[in-house]
């Protein structure tokens, strides 16, 4: 979201760039014309307002270099652009078996399914080992002699491994495999960009990578960052299911032969009631039903029988 934002915000300016240097071509234009008009005319007046345009001439002029000195600096920005088509070197891929991604009819769900277990079942000592590569150069590497790892099935499996980690609160390794994770999606994005299978650009993205400047490397540490925020609260929301699913398990195995949670009913009987049950105590139970209203008492007895409590 953050490199839309940045690339919206960065096309809206380059669009009033380019819109306010065509306004001051077309104005300086113009007062050329007016002044070639003049120089050949000999109406009264006319060198006064000669010398006029020659200075509004010279401001506009003034004004235009202004404006393609903006828009130089904002080419030299672009370069800099995470996933900029146009600064990309395509050469390489004209050559490459993986050139252009083939058109693919839409898997169902069963099939992606399947393909995913099929992709671990063969590779998942690899994937794991890339998980825990630490160095740029170490990784783009490893990609190039497992070329095959580079694909929508290893990244999906880096962002379970995730959540998986942090769970089992390795959280140092958890974030050392976000990192990865983070890598695999930025080259498949670079793929989606291009248009190219994701195997030919991987190293278009370890060449800029390793050659980013601040902006570049912020909206890299950006996207991880709230990818590991992402991971913490799969995590979560997963445990708090497990647990709520364990709690449940435990009180289907507590159910009194009525089908109440013997549990519950102790937490709802009255002070006097529940002190009996405390001290296992019969006739001091007996005492203060004796005592209770008979309907209540009723009430209560016969949850502690459906629920086993009594």
């Amino acid at each position: 979201q953050a490199r839309v934002e940045r690339m919206e915000q960065f096309q809206k300016e380059k669009e009033e760039l380019d819109k306010g240097c065509r306004e001051c071509k077309r104005k300086l234009a113009e007062c050329q014309k007016k002044m070639k008009e003049l120089e050949v005319s000999e109406a009264e007046g006319g060198k006064k307002e000669l010398e006029k345009l020659q200075a509004e001439a010279q401001q506009l002029k003034n004004e235009e270099r202004s404006w393609e000195n903006k828009l130089e600096e904002l080419k030299k920005k672009e370069k800099n652009m995470p996933w900029n088509v146009d600064t990309l070197s395509k050469d390489g891929f004209s050559k490459s078996v993986f050139n252009v991604k083939p058109e693919q009819k839409e898997e169902t769900e069963e099939e992606k399914e399947e393909k995913q277990k099929t992709f671990v079942e063969r590779y998942e000592k690899q994937i794991k080992h890339f998980g825990m590569l630490r160095r740029w150069d170490d990784s783009q590497k490893y990609l190039s002699d497992n070329p095959h790892l580079v694909c929508e099935e290893m990244a999906n499996y880096l962002v379970i491994w995730c959540i998986d980690l942090e769970v089992e609160e390795k959280h140092a390794l958890m974030e050392q495999v976000a990192h990865q994770t983070i890598v695999m999606q930025f080259i498949l994005e670079l793929a989606k960009s291009l248009k190219v299978d994701p195997r030919a650009c991987f190293r278009q993205f370890f060449t800029k990578i390793k050659t980013a400047d601040q902006q570049y490397m912020e909206g890299f540490n950006d996207e991880l960052e709230a990818f590991k925020e992402r991971v913490r609260g799969r995590a979560k929301a997963r445990y708090e299911k497990a647990m709520r699913e364990y709690e449940e398990e435990e009180r289907q195995k507590r159910l009194g032969p009525g089908g109440l949670d013997p549990v519950e009913v102790y937490e709802s009987l009255p002070p006097e009631l529940q002190k009996c049950f405390d001290v296992k105590d019969v006739q001091m139970l007996q005492d203060a039903i004796s005592k209770m209203d008979p309907t209540e008492a009723k009430y209560h007895m016969q949850r502690c029988i459906d629920s086993g409590l009594w």
